[in-house]
């Protein structure tokens, strides 16, 4: 079977915080050489895809344009205007997150709003989780960017969105709707970009917990590359294993696969 698109997640498979992953960047610029569509699709809210673009190009050797860089930012635009409920948000997020809801033309509202944004936040502090959380009592429909616990660093793994999210979850009791991977939503609306049935297309990625569960939760191949999340001794003991599973993506073979 030759892939005929792929869906690639960037941190911890293109690069590793700020570490260059070169496997990843010579893998990229063969599917550009080979004219193979593709998509990165990512978790990450903290950047707009202008910045991703960017960052790609000055700090990790991608040049890629702006429309196959998928965020779950603009999943999540996505998901609030199909759902139509109203205007009104608040949101926990940084910047990426709040201006490209606010410029999708919804308006922050802190006492009575129609949705409750949560995404990574670097200044979290306990009077944002207590706006979310009232809010949320009071019906607003609650959103989770996506359930990543941790994310991938220089450092280690730090807390994800899905920390912040499980917390405010606690304190409410109500269940979040979560966009990101490996969320159908975000799934679906990526593989639609891409003009493919689902099966010509893999998700490649690095966390089996968010981008292989994407994959196989949604019929979707998968390859788990091992130079970020999941870690090579932790495969065998995986529930439903990857359709590939390398230490590297100079591995991959793109005439047999």
């Amino acid at each position: 079977m030759t892939y005929k698109g792929y869906l690639i997640d960037l941190d911890g498979t293109i690069y590793k915080g700020k570490e260059r992953i070169p496997a990843g960047e010579a893998f990229v610029h063969e599917l550009q050489r080979r004219n193979i569509p593709y998509l990165f699709v990512t978790n990450n809210t903290t950047r707009t895809p202008e910045t991703v673009q960017a960052m790609l190009a000055e700090q990790f050797n991608v040049k890629t344009p702006i429309e196959t860089i998928y965020t779950a930012t603009l999943a999540t635009i996505d998901y609030l205007n199909d759902k139509n409920l109203g205007k009104k948000v608040y949101v926990i997020g940084e910047a990426g997150l709040k201006n490209a809801i606010s410029e999708a033309g919804y308006i922050e509202d802190t006492d009575n709003p129609d949705y409750v944004v949560v995404g990574l936040d670097w200044e979290v502090d306990y009077e944002k989780l207590s706006i979310a959380t009232l809010a949320i009592q009071k019906g607003a429909h609650f959103v989770g960017t996506n359930p990543d616990l941790n994310i991938p660093t220089e450092r280690g793994l730090m807390p994800g969105a899905g920390s912040i999210i499980t917390l405010i979850e606690a304190a409410t009791r109500a269940k979040p709707v979560y966009i990101g991977k490996p969320n159908a939503i975000i799934m679906e609306k990526a593989v639609e970009r891409l003009g493919l049935p689902h099966k010509e297309v893999i998700m490649v990625g690095d966390n089996y917990l968010t981008d292989i569960r994407a994959g196989i939760d949604n019929g979707i191949p998968t390859l788990l590359v091992t130079t970020g999340f999941t870690c090579s001794e932790e495969v065998a003991d995986l529930p439903i294993q990857p359709d590939y599973v390398l230490s590297s993506l100079a591995e991959w073979d793109f005439d047999a696969h």
